[in-house]
This record gives C-alpha cells, sequence and structure tokens, in this order.
C-alpha cells in the first residue's frame, strides 16, 4: 500500500511538473504572437491620396481609395487646402490635411489624382518636391489621368515609361510628358519600377490594386 501511495504521489507531481513546463513554454510564444500580430496591425501600410480641392476626379478618387482600404491600406486625403474638396462630379470630401502639412515619412506610397483640377499641382512646387522625395526615400509613387504631368514637370519621370489621358486627336498630353524625358507607353496601366501611372477612370480600380499589391509586398 505504501508502494502504492508514493507511486501514485509520485505520478502527480511529475503530471504537475509537466504541466507547468508546457505553461511556461507556451506562455512566450503566445505572448510573442500577441505582440506580432498587435504590430502588424499598427503597421498597415499609409497612402496619401492628393486630390485637387476643385475638381478631382470622383471616380478614380473613389475606386482607389476602396481597393486600398479593402487590402488594410490606411488612406488619408490630401488637398492643397482644408475644408471641403468637391469633385467633377459634385462629390465632396473633407480635408483635414494640406500638401504643405503632409511629411513623405509618415505613408509608404503618395498617389495623385487626376481629374481636371489636378492641373493646377503641375506647376506646384510642393508638389513637386513630394514626388522627388517619395521616391528618393524609396516609397511608391502613382498618378493617375492627367496627374503623371505632375510627376513629369517634377522631373522624376526622365527615362521612366509612363501613361497619361489623352484623345486621339489631341496628344498634347503625351508629348508634354515626352518633352521632360518620359517614355509614353499607351496602356491604361504603366509600372516602371515604384512608378505607378495610370490613365483615367475606367483604369482605376487596377491602379489602386497594384498600389496594394506593390505595397504588401514590401511586408512579405
Amino acid at each position: 500500500m505504501n508502494v502504492g501511495k508514493k507511486k501514485k504521489k509520485y505520478l502527480w507531481l511529475l503530471g504537475l511538473i509537466i504541466v507547468l513546463i508546457c505553461f511556461f513554454v507556451l506562455l512566450p510564444k503566445n505572448k510573442e504572437k500577441s505582440m506580432i500580430d498587435k504590430t502588424l496591425k499598427e503597421e498597415n501600410p499609409k497612402a496619401a491620396l492628393i486630390i485637387a480641392f476643385q475638381g478631382f476626379q470622383d471616380k478614380e478618387y473613389d475606386d482607389t481609395k476602396e481597393i486600398l482600404e479593402k487590402n488594410n491600406i490606411t488612406v488619408e486625403t490630401v488637398s492643397s487646402e482644408k475644408g471641403e474638396a468637391e469633385g467633377k462630379f459634385g462629390e465632396k470630401i473633407k480635408i483635414e490635411k494640406t500638401l504643405e502639412e503632409i511629411k513623405v515619412d509618415d505613408y509608404r506610397a503618395i498617389v495623385f489624382i487626376g481629374g481636371p483640377g489636378a492641373l493646377d499641382y503641375v506647376k506646384n512646387t510642393v508638389a513637386h518636391r513630394i514626388a522627388r522625395e517619395t521616391l528618393d526615400k524609396g516609397k511608391i509613387l502613382a498618378a493617375i489621368c492627367v496627374a503623371p504631368e505632375i510627376l513629369a514637370e517634377a522631373q522624376v519621370l526622365e527615362g521612366k515609361k509612363a501613361t497619361v489621358w489623352s484623345q486621339s486627336f489631341d496628344q498634347e498630353e503625351v508629348k508634354f510628358l515626352e518633352d521632360r524625358g518620359a517614355i509614353f507607353s499607351n496602356e491604361d496601366l504603366v509600372i516602371d519600377g515604384k512608378i505607378v501611372t495610370a490613365n483615367g477612370p475606367m483604369a482605376a480600380k487596377k491602379f489602386g490594386q497594384k498600389i496594394a499589391e506593390l505595397l504588401l509586398g514590401e511586408n512579405q
């Protein structure tokens, strides 16, 4: 009887030791996994969508933003002034941050949305600085519709393949890019390194998807 009791006691102690070992071995891993999950959540890529305060292209903005957010990319909308920006077709967007206020370091992608109002940025030196700094820091720089003209004027498309909105009877936009060293490609979406350009609203979903792919690829 004494031998049996001792055996049971040893087995009970052995079981307790195994449970404690498992607890202390697995706890750090679970804690580490929790910290990793928290870090990944906090480090969602962030993109700045730069729109004209008057006359941005509504569909280009909406489709690009929708695709990015579906891919867990945080989007901030920026314009030349604070207040309520108005799209070409009447969409109104609240703007809380201006071009002068944004810091490129805060974002993984800078995206210029098109529309007639985007032409206001073609000669905007702040927009030029942002475009150049984006590439200098190895981030993604994107523009759609007429907005690639902003990049061309900022002298970041020299020797780079790009597309831009144009009409068959008027190639003024194409000439604008080529005169500044860009290699025009007659495609709806063109990628050259970390520069993404698209030629208009019908390409906006593909535009947003490509930006998302590039951003998420950086996380792997």
